[in-house]
């Protein structure tokens, strides 16, 4: 019987393969290893196969495709309820290919190497700027024991440790201060980082023209247009802006029943590092649209003073999500209404 879906539960080393044909009955399972995958999926006819969106998913992807299949990918918590009996790899497989059958599933994206590429810089950026972060605190938590308090934020550090270190009379011992120039060096290393990160955004937007139509977008600069741009690619993949919206968490959460609709707050479902940059930019909206008479700035000022200041920056964000869609996908520039 032809093959026509195969769910694939993938790991670091062994997968597990269950394939079924069009009427969604049982055709065969194996399980490979991981120089088997490519040549056995090679063997098989053009057919859909499915995967969780789990590290290594897009690579496997992006593979299969070239072999000639259709690729789909489908997030973990839509596949866990179409798992029966005990959790083995291949009840996953098998729960995979379930769940793809269903025509109101939803799928992910299948991101392209220049996408990973992106999204490897922003994690790289991310993970550097928390490291620069729990250092900070470090210092001003072990001066506090000397007796010597800092104030709060980065810049606070960069500028008075160094002050710190020359001054005799603070009490500091000799291996102190060698532990916290060591410190202050390591906080160097990784502003350098940091700032290596930036311009290596900046100079990934140059070249690609819809980070360059959503960098002109109020509040969106190179850091959530190139962000953006890893994560939805040029945004076909979502039906409309309010997809990607509630796509990326900034819409409100639903407990209805009995007719009675019951709104929560901001669902907070998808790329989290991508809806805290979205909200980050509304922010920036906020503080500077009140000088402002264009449309949306009037429009930011009226939510900040009938709605308070954090539920006005989750709109702001919405709207900027919604304008980023409409860049995206339809390929719009960004005009100022007036």
């Amino acid at each position: 019987m032809k093959i026509t879906t195969i769910g694939l539960d993938i790991a670091k080393s062994v997968f597990h393969l269950f394939a079924v044909n069009k009427m969604g009955r049982f055709v065969k399972k194996k399980q490979l290893r991981r120089k088997q995958v490519l040549a056995t999926m090679a063997k098989i006819e053009p057919c859909l196969i499915v995967m969780e969106a789990c590290g290594g998913a897009h690579y496997w992807a992006r593979e299969f495709i070239a072999l000639g299949h259709q690729v789909k990918l489908i997030a973990p918590q839509y596949v866990k309820p179409y798992v029966k009996g005990n959790k083995n790899d291949y009840n996953d497989a098998e729960a995979i290919a379930e769940a793809a059958q269903r025509p109101s599933m939803r799928f992910v994206p299948i991101k392209s190497v220049e996408r990973q590429d992106v999204q490897n810089v922003h994690c790289q950026r991310e993970r550097i700027k928390k490291e620069r972060t729990a250092l900070v605190n470090q210092v001003r938590g072990l001066l506090a024991e000397y007796g010597v308090v800092i104030n709060k934020g980065i810049g606070a550090v960069r500028r008075d440790l160094p002050e710190i270190l020359e001054d005799a009379d603070n009490g500091l011992t000799a291996l102190a201060r060698a532990c916290f120039a060591e410190l202050l060096e390591e906080l160097r290393v990784l502003d350098e980082r940091f700032a290596q990160c930036e311009q290596r955004i900046k100079l990934m937007n140059q070249d690609n023209e819809i980070c360059q139509r959503l960098d002109e977008i109020l509040g969106i600069g190179p850091v959530i247009a190139s962000a953006t741009y890893a994560a939805a690619g040029d945004g076909k993949d979502f039906v409309n802006g309010r997809h990607f919206s509630a796509w990326l968490g900034l819409v409100p959460g639903q407990h209805s029943s009995g007719g009675k609709t019951v709104l929560l707050g901001i669902s907070k479902r998808g790329n989290v590092y991508l809806r805290t940059l979205f909200i980050h930019g509304a922010r920036a909206v906020l503080r500077h649209s009140a000088n402002k008479t264009d449309r949306f700035s009037r429009w930011a000022q009226a939510i900040l003073v009938r709605r308070g200041h954090n539920k006005a920056c989750v709109a702001v964000a919405n709207k900027m999500a919604r304008m980023a869609w409409v860049i995206m996908a339809k390929g719009e520039t960004y005009r100022v209404a007036t």
